[in-house]
Parts: C-alpha cells; structure tokens; sequence
C-alpha cells in the first residue's frame, strides 16, 4: 500500500514539474530574477494564498499567454513580487 502511494506522488510529481518549471520561466522573463527567487516566489504566493504550488504556477503561465489570472492569486502575487524587490533592494 505504501509503495503505491509512493508510487502515484512521483507520478504527480512528474506531472507538475514541466508547470512549475514553465512558470518559473516566466516570473525569470518578467521580473529580470534568478531561478531560485522565482522559486521562492512561487512558493511564497502558494503559501500565503493557500493554493497548490501546480495551480499557481498553472495560472501563471495561463496569464503569460493572455487569460485572466484570478484576483487573489493576482494581489499575492503582486505582494510577494514587492517583498522580493524589497530584499533586493
């Protein structure tokens, strides 16, 4: 039972990461950042707006090729894009 469980979380896992990574990609084009602070912008916006890191970075690369990002994910992302500017600053 454990192994199956292991077993569909790398599926998972597999599945999600050309997102996450396509997002990264974008928040690295706009924002003129490194990897790793996409990174972290990512999961600073899934943690504070309680969303799954996939669905994050599924509604970034969304609004990269023109549909409308939700408004919560839009004011947590804009609020961890400041704090990022802010520590660089």
């Amino acid at each position: 039972m454990e192994l199956l469980e292991e077993r569909e979380q790398l599926k998972h896992a597999m599945e999600s990461r050309p997102v996450i990574d396509m997002a990264r990609g974008v928040l690295i084009a706009g924002l003129a950042c490194q990897p790793e602070e996409a990174w972290e912008i990512l999961v600073t916006v899934s943690q504070h707006a309680n969303i799954k890191l996939r669905d994050v970075a599924e509604a970034i690369t969304s609004a990269a090729t023109g549909k409308p990002m939700p408004e919560v994910l839009q004011e947590h992302l804009a609020a961890a894009v400041r704090s990022w500017q802010a520590d660089r600053a």
